[in-house]
């Protein structure tokens, strides 16, 4: 397996406490040099979004790229941001370097906003000397990853707005019109039975009308049961193994969840993370159990001294078609590229399986509805018919 090799020659002065060979815990971000800054009472939630978090890194890595530091870089953009919780984030981390502190370690003391991957590629870049270069970079990634996830709910939030719609429109039918017809039914035909779909009709009409609490309360118990549900490690590992095995929709979120893998551990050998570090932080942003460990099997392999591709390969969950092409790029030294190109690869795939999926939903939602609507009209309609015999 070809070395990776870090870019040793600094761009910019790079501080003594960059050269260090460990990092430093998040625990012990203050440990390098000067007092810890007082600590901040954090704020209910993060204050900023993924789409607003992307916008401060780009903005961020072109202020450093321009030359201007990173301290007087913060100082800036806490001065234009409008959210009071994120721009106490941002002078939090300018205080940990005003104090002494490494741009990472301020990252660390608020990882409820900077997550894994981002502050060990911040402290690959200040290892390194390169972390204008890094900023970019995780920039591009960030907003890659949610212009995919975007498309990605754009294609789920469709049929659920059709559904959402559908059972609106279906029981304002049964809570009101329903029971009105029900009336007539009784009235003109005297006591003769009704045909079987009506009865039936009505039956769950009644149901609804009488206890529409207890149908509110069961669908609201459905709904927390599910989330319950999800987060036992049965309930994760079973809804993420329908998410990539459900025909159409699997294929789907299979090619964004490899878009994401590649591009993830791309980022982070590109922006010089060991290999072992960055498999691990790809395997826990993966968002799939199932992805998960099969990263979790390449980490154990490449850490007993062999290569990604083949232990990849015996997941049975990457195609060939990439685990060959990083094969290729093991064997030519250029594993960061390789994977680059395979994310681009498949966040086109994503987008034409949108469009594709997107295609066949509209009609077969369109199809659903009027089946829906178009079962209680006939059920309703079938004694009206027997009125009209008996009343010619």
């Amino acid at each position: 397996m070809a070395k990776l090799s870090v870019r040793s020659e600094p761009t910019a002065p790079v501080p003594a406490t960059f050269a260090a060979k460990a990092p430093p815990k998040p625990n012990a971000a203050f440990q390098m040099g000067g007092a810890a800054p007082k600590k901040r009472r954090r704020r209910f939630g993060k204050g900023i979004n993924a789409k607003g978090l992307a916008v401060f890194t780009r903005q961020l890595a072109t202020l450093v790229k321009a030359g201007m530091p990173i301290l007087r870089s913060l100082e800036v953009l806490a001065r234009q941001e409008k959210r009071p919780a994120f721009k106490e984030v941002i002078e939090s981390i300018a205080d940990t370097i005003r104090s002494g502190g490494n741009f990472s370690d301020g990252l660390a003391a608020n990882d409820h906003v900077f997550d894994r991957l981002y502050i060990n590629m911040v402290k690959a870049g200040e290892a390194g000397g390169v972390l204008d270069t890094v900023l970019e970079r995780l920039s591009v990634f960030m907003e890659k990853a949610q212009k995919i996830l975007g498309k990605v709910k754009s294609a789920m939030i469709y049929p659920v707005i059709i559904m959402s719609i559908a059972v609106l429109i279906v029981s304002v039918l049964m809570v009101f019109v329903v029971p009105k017809f029900q009336d007539i039914f009784t009235g003109m035909l005297k006591g003769q039975p009704l045909p079987l779909p009506t009865q039936i009709l009505l039956n769950v009409s009644n149901f609804m009308k009488d206890n529409i609490l207890i149908v509110l309360g069961i669908t609201f118990g459905l709904y927390v049961g599910f989330k319950l549900f999800s987060k036992t490690r049965i309930g994760r590992r079973i809804i993420d193994w329908l998410m990539i095995n459900t025909p159409i929709m699997g294929e789907l979120f299979l090619k964004a969840a490899i878009g994401r893998f590649t591009r993830t551990f791309g980022t982070l050998l590109a922006s010089g993370v060991p290999i072992l570090q960055a498999l691990t932080i790809t395997r826990d942003t993966s968002g799939n159990v199932h992805v998960a460990n099969a990263i979790n099997v390449v980490h154990d392999r490449v850490k007993e001294g062999d290569n990604v591709a083949k232990p990849l390969e015996s997941t049975n969950i990457f195609p060939g078609m990439v685990t060959s092409m990083i094969e290729v790029g093991e064997e030519t030294g250029a594993l960061p590229d390789m994977l680059t190109r395979i994310a681009d690869t498949y966040d086109e795939e994503v987008d034409n399986a949108v469009a594709g999926l997107t295609s066949i939903i509209e009609p077969i939602m369109i199809v659903f509805m009027a089946f829906m609507v178009g079962s209680i009209v006939i059920a309703l309609f079938l004694p009206l018919v027997r009125i009209i015999e008996m009343m010619s």
